[in-house]
């Protein structure tokens, strides 16, 4: 990858990680917000569209960054990337903010667009901070949101490391399209628990959005205080994941 400076890869982040939040982000609130069945009403999908609208996004995402910063998109892959494949850790915390403020702009521009729509649906701002960020299904936070996260981001990190491991399968060009792809099947076999955030910045920027804008029920400010869940969980999760794929496919590989 050349060498463009950190400015240019903190800016190619941030267009980045917005460009995947509101394919993400928009899709959630298509479903969550016209998903009604009031008789006369269209339905606008259900969550077979939101893992299809996240794994594109991710699949976006990384075509619009990729040449410029790698297109991590994901404060865990880059701790990952930092870990494990030599990524200078003096730019982790940048990085990381990038994203979060990227994600943090996306969720300005989905509720700006669906704001007639939020106004029917939810005029108190009482039951739809979920649009933009996630929540546990059960009151088990450890085991319903915590181990979910932990898992599904050690997936996500063990396969990016897979898919981009020149000594393993190289997939070029179609590299984007199968990470968005890998997001798609997370989605769908490990949605349901804590809604497979597996990305503090997809989760943290929308928080902080929803909390700011007076969503109630938001994890951070009120409504269970789980704002750390998919924040610590995925990180470690990641971590996780490169190790995994590491110790039990990398080293074992032929080298050129």
């Amino acid at each position: 990858m050349p060498q463009r400076g950190l400015r240019a890869e903190l800016i190619a982040e941030f267009i980045g990680t917005a460009i995947l939040m509101l394919f993400g982000q928009g899709v959630v609130a298509m479903v969550l917000l016209f998903g009604t069945g009031v008789p006369g009403e269209v339905v606008k999908g259900g969550f077979t569209n939101i893992v299809i609208g996240w794994g594109l996004g991710v699949t976006f995402g990384i075509y619009t960054a990729g040449k410029i910063s790698g297109a991590h998109l994901n404060p865990a892959v880059t701790l990952a990337f930092a870990c494990f494949r030599g990524f200078p850790w003096r730019k982790v915390l940048p990085y990381s903010v990038a994203q979060v403020a990227g994600a943090f702009l996306s969720s300005v521009l989905v509720y700006w667009n669906y704001l007639p729509a939020f106004d029917k649906m939810d005029p108190l701002r009482a039951n739809t901070a979920a649009v933009f960020t996630t929540f546990p299904a059960f009151p088990n936070v450890l085991h319903a949101g915590f181990l979910d996260q932990v898992i599904g981001t050690a997936l996500l990190l063990f396969l990016i490391f897979a898919l981009v491991d020149e000594n393993n399968q190289p997939s070029g060009i179609l590299t984007p399209m199968l990470i968005g792809l890998t997001v798609v099947a997370i989605g769908i076999s490990f949605g349901g628990m804590h809604g497979y955030a597996i990305n503090p910045a997809r989760d943290f920027g929308p928080r902080l959005f929803v909390a700011l804008a007076g969503f109630r029920n938001n994890g951070l400010t009120d409504g269970g205080y789980i704002f750390w869940v998919p924040v610590i969980a995925p990180l470690l999760g990641g971590v996780l994941g490169g190790w995994l794929y590491d110790a039990g496919i990398r080293k074992h590989l032929p080298r050129p």
